[in-house]
């Protein structure tokens, strides 16, 4: 081999591996910058929505259908509201995604989840107990639609998505609503009474009390079984053990808190929705300070979280525990709702 035929093969070789030092460091800036991109959209789509006027909204919402304002208009505006929220706020519904940044996700998902529970407890109570007016009345059949699209599955990303399901609830709801505020129309109604409230605040009470148990144990605690306390008849299918050491595990405080956040979400606005259609229910069981105080119990659960994750101290450690804190307000609000189901049938 020549001189030149050498320099050659040199200058051929340095310029394919520069070549190839450019298309490697090309890929790498590209996917570096997808990345930081999705931790971007991660870091916008990872916010929860925040408290809204519910007298507001409803009178927002009836003016544009243009019908009246009625009883029972609060609560259909505010589950409508709710739900339009879920799937239109920041980043959309992204319990059923399967791209980055949502399928990296589990906190808003979460919170997305424990919404989706009580709209769900809601719209069932909606059609079975709050429209109709007694046990062998006919239901709505726009209620049935809404309940039972709201209990789509929510982690369908297509044919068909939980998002257009959900949608058809919302569009039915709002027929409901027309015809609720509609003179002429007597078929759909809205019946205020105790009883009603009694079986919706019930469900409440259920949910919160098992998010309540949940939320308390992220330290782990020792519980005895009392599942068959106060019947000597009592059975159960199978035996369990009478001391038992429960504990969350640590891969789901954060799953378990953001649920919580989301329920407390839910039922704060349902609340104050309840607290304007059941107001003379509620004025003559001498039963409005209470429903008010529970309302006043659930609003601390949705103040800011400034730390960057959900920590997890011991009960008298130096470091904050937010589940046992969130627990903290929820059971408070429980037990005033326990008291408010007790005066509602006493009353």
């Amino acid at each position: 081999m020549t001189f030149f035929e050498d320099l050659k093969t040199k200058i051929s070789d340095t310029y394919a591996t520069g070549s190839m030092n450019v298309r490697a460091k090309s890929v790498t800036a590209v996917i570096a910058l997808i990345f930081l991109l999705f931790m971007l959209l991660g870091f916008l789509w990872d916010s929860e929505p925040g408290i809204f006027n519910v007298t507001d909204v409803t009178s927002q919402m009836t003016d544009e259908l243009g019908v009246r304002n009625v009883p029972g208009s609060a609560t259909v505006a505010t589950i409508i509201t709710l739900s339009d929220m879920l799937l239109h706020k920041s980043g959309g519904f992204l319990t059923n995604d399967i791209s980055p940044p949502g399928i990296l996700m589990d906190n808003i998902p979460n919170w997305e989840f424990g919404v989706l529970v009580q709209l769900r407890d809601m719209a069932r109570t909606l059609r079975n107990n709050l429209s109709r007016s007694q046990s062998q009345s006919t239901e709505d059949p726009g209620l049935v639609t809404a309940e039972n699209q709201f209990y789509f599955d929510n982690d369908s990303w297509m044919l068909p998505e939980s998002e257009t399901e959900y949608e058809k609830g919302i569009e039915a709801l709002k027929g409901y609503l027309v015809r609720l505020g509609d003179d002429d129309e007597q078929s759909a109604q809205f019946y205020a009474r105790a009883d009603n409230l009694r079986t919706w605040l019930s469900e409440v009470e259920t949910r919160l009390g098992s998010l309540s148990q949940r939320l308390s144990t992220s330290v782990g605690k020792r519980q005895l079984d009392v599942s068959l306390a106060g019947d000597p008849a009592a059975v159960q299918s199978t035996a369990t053990q009478s001391d038992a050491q429960v504990k969350t595990p640590w891969t789901e405080l954060d799953d378990v808190f953001y649920e919580a956040r989301g329920t407390t979400w839910a039922v704060l606005h349902l609340l104050k929705a309840i607290e304007v259609d059941f107001r003379d229910v509620l004025e003559k069981k001498n039963a409005l300070i209470s429903l008010q105080q529970i309302i006043r119990e659930l609003e601390p659960t949705q103040d800011t979280l400034w730390s960057p994750m959900i920590l997890n101290g011991g009960g008298f450690g130096i470091v904050a525990n937010h589940s046992l804190v969130m627990g903290a307000h929820i059971s408070r609000a429980n037990a005033a709702i326990i008291d408010l189901r007790r005066l509602l049938q006493e009353g």
